[in-house]
């Protein structure tokens, strides 16, 4: 018992560090130019040492990767949790918002991030990366919802992937928009124009 307090500390100290580091790393970033900012800029501005930096992260682009891996957090457990039921483009559409509110939510900085990776060859690469994760999960989330084979079933597959489309979709039109435009209502229109395809579909 005496013990659990003192890993509840420790959990908590290391996540103020990684999100200091995380806060310091992003606003340089989004700041200079991923090229232009060194690991030396960053622990400076965080007020740690690189040691420290490697405790948590293998490079400045991981730093990035590890946003990414938060934004999509919770993408197919919000589709697992919608109503039995529920049109496939409703439940999806609120899978989706889970990132979308993510980036509302620090909307200046998730704002910098995201044209940063838009427009950093190697980060967006490594962004398309994590969205075909996304899809998977999402296939296999929807496919059992639907009583459906993923390796059989063309449907779940290709609703992940349109989803994921209007995603990418609104995050290129809010970056472009340099945030005059509500990512929300982006995603709302987005699978308005999707919506019927995704529910013909799915059976």
């Amino acid at each position: 018992m005496s013990s659990r307090p003192e890993v509840t500390m420790a959990q908590r100290k290391r996540q103020l560090v990684s999100s200091e580091l995380t806060e310091a790393a992003l606003h340089l970033l989004a700041l200079k130019g991923f090229d232009a900012v060194t690991i030396d800029e960053i622990v400076t501005t965080a007020g740690v040492s690189r040691r420290t930096f490697f405790r948590y992260f293998a490079s400045k682009e991981d730093v990035v990767v590890q946003f990414l891996a938060d934004m999509g957090t919770g993408m197919r457990a919000e589709l697992a949790a919608r109503p039995v039921g529920e049109r496939p483009s409703v439940a999806l559409r609120h899978a989706v918002r889970v990132p979308i509110a993510a980036c509302a939510d620090h909307s200046d900085r998730a704002l910098r991030v995201v044209q940063l990776i838009l427009g950093t060859p190697a980060l967006l690469a490594r962004f398309l990366e994590r969205q075909a994760q996304w899809r998977d999960e999402l296939t296999a989330e929807l496919a059992r919802r639907l009583g459906l084979d993923p390796d059989t079933d063309l449907y779940p597959r290709l609703a992940a992937g349109m989803a994921l489309t209007a995603f990418d979709a609104v995050l290129h039109r809010w970056s472009g928009s340099d945030g005059a435009e509500d990512p929300a209502e982006l995603t709302d229109r987005a699978f308005a124009v999707i919506a019927p395809a995704l529910d013909a579909g799915e059976r």
